[in-house]
C-alpha cells in the first residue's frame, strides 16, 4: 500500500505545476548523453511527451557535435577546435547539415511519432527561422561558424498552434545562400527569446552548479541572475560552465522567466525539474523567478 501511497503524492506534487504551466512554451536543448545512450533518449522522449499531453507546449533544440566528429572520422577528416567552436570548412559544413538536420533531426521526429505525438523537424533555414552571420573567434575566420543576427519566431508559432512539436536543428543561412553551423546553446537560447519561453531547460552531462566540482550534493538549486558575478568571483562558475551560465542570464534578460541546468544522464529528469517542487537541477531566475 504505501507504494502506492507514494505515487499518488508524487501525482498531486505535481498538480500544481501542470496546472500553472498549462499552454506555456519550454524550450528543452537536447544533447549531452542524452542524445546518445538509448535509455536516456527514450526516457527524454517520454517526459517531453507527458509535457506535451498535459498542456506544455515543448520546443526541441537539438545538438549533435559527438555524431559530426563521428562522421568527419569514418571519412578520414580530422575535427579542430578554436575555443569549443569547430572549425567548419566547406566539406565540413556540409557534412554537418547532413547529420544534424538529416540523421538527428528525423530520428528524434520519429521518436515522437512512435509516442502518438505529433513533430515536425526543421532548421533555421526553413521560413527565413534563424538568420545567422559569420563568426570569428579572436579575429581568426573558422568557416561556416554561425552567429545569430534574428530568429523569426512565425514558423515555430505557426506549428505549435497546429499542434506540432518543432524539433530544431542549428542550421541556419545569411540569406545569401551561405549555411552556417550555430552551437545549439545559442540557438536554444535565441530561440527561447523570440517566443517569451515560460522555460528554457538544457540537458548537460553535469549536476547544475556546484560549489565543489568533486561533490553532486553541493549542487545549487537556485540562481539570482545577480548572483553570478559573485558565483564567477568566488571560482563556483568557471571553465565550460562560464559561457553556459551567461547564456543563461542573457535568456533571463531578453524575457525568458527561468533557466535550468539539468544531468540528462537522469532518466526523467525533466519531469522531476518540472513537476516536483525540489528538481534536480540548477535554476536561473529574476526578481520573482519560481520553478
Amino acid at each position: 500500500m504505501d507504494q502506492y501511497m507514494q505515487r499518488a503524492r508524487t501525482l498531486i506534487e505535481a498538480l500544481p505545476y501542470i496546472k500553472r504551466f498549462n499552454h506555456a512554451i519550454v524550450v528543452i536543448k537536447y544533447g549531452g548523453s542524452a542524445m546518445t545512450n538509448d535509455t536516456l533518449k527514450r526516457s527524454v522522449i517520454k517526459d517531453i511527451t507527458l509535457m506535451k499531453l498535459v498542456g506544455m507546449k515543448p520546443v526541441v533544440v537539438h545538438g549533435g557535435g559527438n555524431m559530426i566528429s563521428q562522421m568527419l572520422q569514418r571519412l578520414g577528416k580530422e575535427s579542430v577546435f578554436v575555443d569549443g567552436l569547430r572549425v567548419t570548412d566547406d566539406e565540413t559544413m556540409e557534412i554537418a547539415e547532413m547529420v544534424l538536420s538529416g540523421h538527428i533531426n528525423k530520428g528524434i521526429v520519429q521518436e515522437f511519432q512512435q509516442q502518438g505525438i505529433k513533430a515536425v523537424g526543421i532548421s533555421g533555414k526553413d521560413g527565413g527561422t534563424i538568420v545567422a552571420s559569420r563568426k570569428t573567434v579572436s579575429g581568426r575566420d573558422i568557416g561556416w561558424v554561425g552567429e545569430i543576427q534574428h530568429i523569426n519566431p512565425d514558423l515555430l508559432l505557426s506549428l505549435i498552434d497546429d499542434d506540432f512539436i518543432p524539433v530544431v536543428a542549428p542550421i541556419a543561412t545569411d540569406g545569401r545562400s551561405n549555411t552556417y553551423n550555430i552551437n545549439a546553446d545559442y540557438v536554444a537560447s535565441g530561440v527561447a527569446a523570440a517566443l517569451h519561453a515560460e522555460k528554457l531547460v538544457y540537458l548537460t552531462d553535469v549536476d547544475g552548479v556546484l560549489t565543489d566540482v568533486r561533490d553532486s550534493s553541493s549542487r545549487i538549486t537556485k540562481i539570482h541572475i545577480d548572483e553570478i558575478p559573485l558565483f564567477k568571483e568566488r571560482q563556483i562558475i568557471t571553465g565550460g560552465m562560464l559561457p553556459k551560465i551567461e547564456n543563461c542570464a542573457q535568456s533571463i534578460r531578453d524575457g525568458v522567466r527561468s533557466v535550468h541546468i539539468l544531468d540528462g544522464r537522469v532518466e526523467h529528469s525533466l519531469l522531476l525539474e518540472v513537476f516536483t517542487n525540489s528538481g534536480i537541477g540548477t535554476m536561473i531566475h529574476q526578481e520573482g523567478g519560481t520553478s
